[in-house]
C-alpha cells in the first residue's frame, strides 16, 4: 500500500510529490494528460505575470534570462524538476473513482487499481471551460482555448471577456492581421489585466484598431455572423471565429463523486485551512482546486505552500 496517491501532475501536484519524497514516504502521481497538462495547453506565446522565483517548487531554482518566464520556460523547468528527482509519474492515466476503506483509500484509474493511506487531489481548473450557454456555442468556430494567433490572420474574430486571457487573444490576433471585436460584460477592461498589457489594449480601443462593446453580451452565434446585445440594442456583425475567454472551472462532479462537500454559492470545497484536509479523513486538496468558482484566489505562487502544509499534517498524524 502506498503512503500517498496524488491526483494531478501539475506544478502543485509535483510540489506535493517532492514534499512526500523529502519525508521518505511512498507515493505515485497520477495525471490524466501529459506532465503539467494545464501549462502545456496554455497559449504558445503566454508570459507569466510572476517572476520565476515565485513559480519554484521544492526549493529547486527556476532560472530564466527574462524577468517574466514564458510557457516554454515553465514546461522546461517543471519537466526537469520531475525527471531529475525521479518522481513516480503515471501520465495519460485518469482517476475514475476513489473509495474509502478501513486502512485508507482504493483508487481506480483507467489503467489500474491502487491502495493508498492518504490521497491528495490537485486537479486544477483548466480542463472545463465556463460556457456562455447561448445559441450556436457548439459550432466549431467557437473556441474556449487559444494556442497561437497565426491561425486567425485575416479573419473576423470576436473575443468575449476582459481578463488576461481575453486581452492577450485580442491583442495578439489583431497584430497578426485579424479584425478583432471585443465583447465585455462590464464597464471596462479588468483591473487584473497585466499592468504592462492593460494600457496597450486601452490605446488600441481608443484609436479604433480594436472595436470594443462594453456592458454587452454575445447573444447568438451563426456560421458567418454573431449577435451582440449592447446598450444601444442588438447588433449583428460578420464573423469567422469566436474566442470565448470566459474562464474555466474545477471538475465539480469529480469532487462530489469523491464525497467532498461543496458550498452552495461558489462550489468552494470544504477543507481545513491549516492542514488542507477535506471533510473526508485522509483526503487532502492542494492548489487552485481549493477556490471553487473563485479561480482567481489560488495560483502556483500562493498555493505551492499547500504541499508542506499537507505533508506536515500527514507526518504528525503518523508520529502521534
Amino acid at each position: 500500500m502506498l503512503d500517498i496517491l496524488i491526483i494531478g501532475g501539475g506544478p502543485i501536484g509535483l510540489a506535493c510529490g517532492l514534499a512526500a519524497q523529502k519525508e521518505g514516504l511512498s507515493f505515485v502521481i497520477i495525471e490524466k494528460g501529459c506532465l503539467v497538462n494545464s501549462l502545456y495547453n496554455y497559449p504558445s506565446t503566454m508570459t507569466f505575470f510572476s517572476t520565476s522565483e515565485k513559480l519554484e517548487i521544492g526549493g529547486v531554482p527556476f532560472v530564466t534570462v527574462h524577468n517574466k518566464p514564458t510557457r516554454n520556460d515553465a514546461l522546461e523547468y517543471y519537466r526537469r524538476v520531475a525527471l531529475s528527482n525521479h518522481l513516480p509519474l503515471n501520465l495519460f492515466e485518469e482517476v475514475t473513482n476513489v473509495k474509502a476503506e478501513d486502512s485508507g483509500y482504493t483508487i481506480t484509474t483507467s489503467k489500474a487499481t491502487y491502495h493508498a493511506k492518504k490521497v491528495i487531489v490537485s486537479t486544477g481548473f483548466y480542463d472545463i471551460p465556463v460556457k456562455l450557454n447561448i445559441t450556436g456555442e457548439d459550432l466549431p468556430k467557437v473556441k474556449h482555448y487559444y494556442y497561437d494567433p497565426h491561425y486567425y490572420t485575416s479573419q473576423k474574430v470576436v473575443v468575449v471577456g476582459s481578463s488576461n486571457s481575453a486581452i492577450d487573444v485580442a491583442l495578439e490576433t489583431y497584430r497578426k492581421g485579424a479584425e478583432v471585436t471585443l465583447v465585455v460584460r462590464g464597464p471596462e477592461i479588468s483591473s487584473r489585466v497585466k499592468y504592462w498589457v492593460r494600457p496597450d489594449i486601452i490605446n488600441r480601443i481608443k484609436e479604433g484598431s480594436i472595436k470594443a462593446y462594453f456592458h454587452s453580451n454575445l447573444e447568438a452565434v451563426r456560421e458567418h455572423e454573431v449577435d451582440i446585445n449592447t446598450p444601444d440594442g442588438l447588433i449583428t456583425i460578420p464573423n469567422d471565429f469566436v474566442m470565448a475567454m470566459t474562464g474555466y472551472k474545477p471538475n465539480f462532479d469529480f469532487l462530489k463523486k469523491l464525497g467532498i462537500i461543496l458550498s452552495e454559492d461558489k462550489c468552494i470545497p470544504q477543507y481545513n485551512h491549516q492542514t488542507m484536509e477535506t471533510n473526508l479523513p485522509g483526503l487532502y486538496l492542494a492548489g487552485v482546486v481549493c477556490g471553487g468558482m473563485d479561480t482567481h484566489l489560488w495560483f502556483i505562487e500562493n498555493s505551492r505552500i499547500h504541499a508542506d502544509m499537507i505533508l506536515n499534517d500527514i507526518v504528525q498524524k503518523v508520529n502521534s
